[in-house]
């Protein structure tokens, strides 16, 4: 019989990010509409592994294996005091919530505004509700570093749902988009095994420990 997982997110590249990162295992994955959850946690943490916390105990209440997860997007041209430095408020920069589209907008106008291209980093947490205990992991200073890219004022035409400043973002390496649907699969795979292969297999190592599957 299958496990039950939840996500704590109704972002669709979230969910099949966690999928991925769970395949093989014989897991049911749950979303919370699926679960008619209508309502959502209040993230006031001051890191992400805060939020991501947070989220798990929410969701918590729902399900017994739930994964909660929160990053946060750093520019190095900004100094991390400057009110453009999106930090935990990745799709509310300026307050207002931020649809796909408005985010691309706003942040391909910050990129300009700055000479066209930003260096930039996510600090990603993950956290894990198992029967009401919860325990989380967040990407170490070697693995940010590693995954830095660069944030650009040009859009690609293509959207990857849900994390739609992946029309933004170009990988160093390459100089290509992560959102480039020919190159889609190379890109993760160029993400998660050449910059983040250290924090993804630590985290898929923890999210089986944690979950006990």
């Amino acid at each position: 019989m299958s496990v039950p997982v939840l996500i704590g997110t109704t972002n669709p590249a979230k969910v099949k990010r966690f999928e991925r990162l769970l395949d093989g295992k014989d897991v049911e994955i749950l979303t919370p509409p699926m679960l008619h959850i209508s309502g959502e946690p209040e993230e006031t943490g001051c890191s992400p592994e805060e939020n991501a916390r947070i989220k798990a105990r929410f969701y918590g209440r729902y399900c017994d294996r739930v994964i909660g997860n929160d990053s946060g997007l750093y520019f190095l041209n900004l100094p991390e005091d400057d009110p453009r430095q999106p930090g935990l408020h990745v799709r509310s920069p300026q307050g207002a919530r931020l649809n796909d589209d408005e985010m691309i907008a706003y942040y391909s106008a910050l990129a300009a505004s700055l000479g066209g291209r930003l260096q930039a980093y996510y600090r990603d947490a993950v956290a894990v509700s198992l029967a009401g205990k919860v325990s989380s992991l967040t990407e170490n200073d070697q693995e940010i570093c590693h995954g830095m890219f660069y944030m650009v004022d040009t859009p690609h035409a293509l959207r990857n749902p849900g994390w739609p400043l992946d029309s933004l973002s170009i990988l160093p390496a390459t100089g290509r988009y992560f959102a480039d649907a020919e190159l889609k699969a190379q890109a993760c795979a160029e993400q998660n095994d050449a910059t983040h292969s250290g924090f993804e297999k630590r985290l898929r190592d923890f999210l089986l420990d944690a979950l006990k599957l």
